[in-house]
């Protein structure tokens, strides 16, 4: 099968699709046919070397959307299901980006019905990201939350968790952003950002760190979204990072929410696997408000 990989770190050009074996399914793992997955800025990251494994040949895509292939024992899944899945992992040789990957039968959920595969591949990822954090943030119905990056897709998908939990959102972008924002539910947007110490928390997708954090009330949280990134505690806020992880069960709350129209999923744009090397240089040149998608 063809598999996009990267063999030496680098630019968009470091991408490479390789000719490699079709993986089998073990154990409680199930094979999934690849539909459409979502390229990701971690992907870049992995491309230019950010999380190590040089020398060795490193796969890319952590969403999936697709059809379940062949299964394992005891899998709990069958043949033909429809399904979405996070396939995490940032050193591994083979990644989302193929015409077939395997992973635990408990990362999967079956596929929204409102939806086709190419807007479900953008799902796993920035959903569970967004999802993980504000379970993180464990803030009440009422509490005020501002949402860094919020026209993002991980900010995107927390200012609609977030306002659908009963939380008051501000929404920081940029001043071009405000529409999108406040259609996604935020109550206020806030270009420049708020008076010091005026929200209960902040959810910082756009990883802005300390600045961030001086707008978050004695006592309140922080959440990042980039592990060890996050600012040291002060004025008695409780400070973290999200690491993202593969759940079946969480993303098959997402995938309710998708179907129940509380969840927007945005395609910026479509390439086939062929194409991947052109799809990091789009991403590479910023300004996507979606996701683009490599559909094998």
């Amino acid at each position: 099968m063809r598999a996009a990989v990267v063999r030496t770190f680098g630019g968009p050009d470091a991408v490479e699709i390789a000719e490699v074996p079709v993986p089998e399914p073990g154990a409680r793992q199930v094979r999934i046919k690849v539909a459409a997955g979502a390229l990701n800025p971690v992907d870049a990251g992995v491309r230019a070397g950010f999380f190590g494994g040089a020398g060795k040949t490193l796969g890319l895509g952590w969403d999936v959307a697709g059809t379940v292939d062949a299964v394992g024992v005891a899998a709990a899944w069958q043949v033909g299901d429809p399904v979405v899945a996070l396939v995490p992992g940032v050193a591994d040789p083979l990644g989302a980006h193929a015409e077939y990957v395997v992973v635990a039968t408990d990362a999967v959920a079956k596929a929204p019905a409102a939806v086709d595969a190419v807007h479900a591949g953008t799902l796993p990822l920035n959903g569970l990201t967004a999802l993980q954090a504000l379970d993180l943030l464990d803030l009440a119905p009422g509490a005020s939350l501002l949402v860094t990056g919020a026209a993002g897709a991980v900010g995107g998908f927390a200012v609609q968790l977030a306002a659908h939990r009963g939380l008051e959102v501000t929404g920081h972008a940029r001043a071009g952003d405000e529409e999108l924002v406040r259609s996604l539910g935020a109550a206020r947007f806030a270009p420049d950002g708020v008076a010091p110490g005026s929200v209960d928390a902040v959810l910082d997708a756009a990883v802005l760190g300390e600045a961030a954090l001086e707008w978050v009330r004695d006592g309140g949280a922080y959440v990042g979204v980039r592990p060890g990134a996050q600012p040291g505690p002060v004025r008695g806020v409780r400070t973290g990072a999200v690491e993202v992880a593969a759940d079946g069960a969480g993303l098959a709350e997402l995938v309710r929410l998708v179907d129940e129209g509380v969840l927007t999923l945005r395609v910026a744009g479509t390439y086939a696997l062929e194409k991947a090397a052109e799809a990091h240089a789009r991403l590479a040149e910023g300004g996507v408000r979606g996701r683009l998608v490599l559909v094998p």
